[in-house]
């Protein structure tokens, strides 16, 4: 197989797991792959002499607007071959179909599509025992899947009008929880008796939404699209999200995975 440039985006490092373990399963077969991360990656520099893989996490049925924007401009191939695999917690419906005509379109050709169950990040946080056991589950799946593409026995299938339906309302759904709710109602706010102004959050947030001045405390954007990292990641538990049921939160990996990663 040719090398694999592998774009990917993680919120809480579900994602980032998978494409770790399939990087793995893919160099032990003599397969170079390069990570890129999504959200600072440039579609028109991508190397379509390669093959083109796309990991992100499941929200709202979907995934997340600027993990959508970085498909819908993927640049136009002929012929390059492509995979995409997603990390959720319960059901999409609304990403493999419609992704799979998006680069169809494009002139990619889709060689496999997984999707892979893991912890959530959000509302119910289950205890350590049995998101261990889904991780370790999920790692299985991806290596399976990993090799499945080097075999050429991946699929990539789709379930027309359903998924586009799932789709469109994933995508205003999306809008309305994840971004227009934080700009109305500030779903962060930030807890300043516990916040000790480390600036992890404004390293690890994808969109560049949070900003913090020289001995101030960090401040929330109009541009959230509610991965959790921040309130995930944060040392001092100063961020709360208000959906979590009592104020649990989960991550897979440490922050210093996020934040050491540059794109490789």
């Amino acid at each position: 197989m040719k090398d694999i440039d592998f774009y990917f985006f993680s919120g809480t490092g579900n994602t980032l797991l998978v494409v770790n373990k399939m990087r793995d399963i893919f160099e032990e077969n003599g397969i170079n792959v390069n990570l890129h991360k999504i959200e600072q990656s440039n579609p028109d520099e991508i190397n379509l002499e390669h093959i083109i893989g796309i990991g992100f996490p499941v929200a709202v049925l979907s995934t997340y607007p600027f993990v959508w924007n970085f498909i819908k401009t993927l640049p136009d191939a002929n012929g390059t071959d492509i995979f995409m695999v997603d990390t959720l917690a319960g059901l999409s419906g609304g990403i493999v179909g419609p992704l799979r005509e998006i680069v169809k379109k494009k002139g990619y050709t889709p060689i496999g599509a997984m999707e892979i169950k893991m912890p959530p990040n959000i509302f119910f946080i289950q205890d350590e025992i049995i998101n261990r056991i889904k991780v370790e589950n999920g790692l299985k799946e991806a290596e399976e899947y990993a090799k499945n593409i080097i075999n050429e026995k991946a699929e990539w299938g789709r379930v027309p009008i359903l998924s586009d339906a799932i789709n469109l309302f994933s995508m205003g759904a999306l809008r309305l929880t994840g971004i227009d709710l934080h700009q109305k109602f500030f779903l962060f706010n930030l807890d300043k008796d516990r916040c000790n102004k480390c600036g992890i959050c404004v390293g690890l947030c994808p969109t560049k939404n949070i900003k913090i001045n020289d001995g101030e405390y960090p401040v929330h954007g109009l541009n959230c699209h509610y991965c959790l990292r921040c309130t995930s990641f944060c040392p001092k538990n100063a961020i709360p999200c208000k959906f979590n049921y009592k104020g649990k939160t989960y991550s897979a990996v440490k922050a210093k995975e996020f934040l050491k990663i540059k794109n490789l």
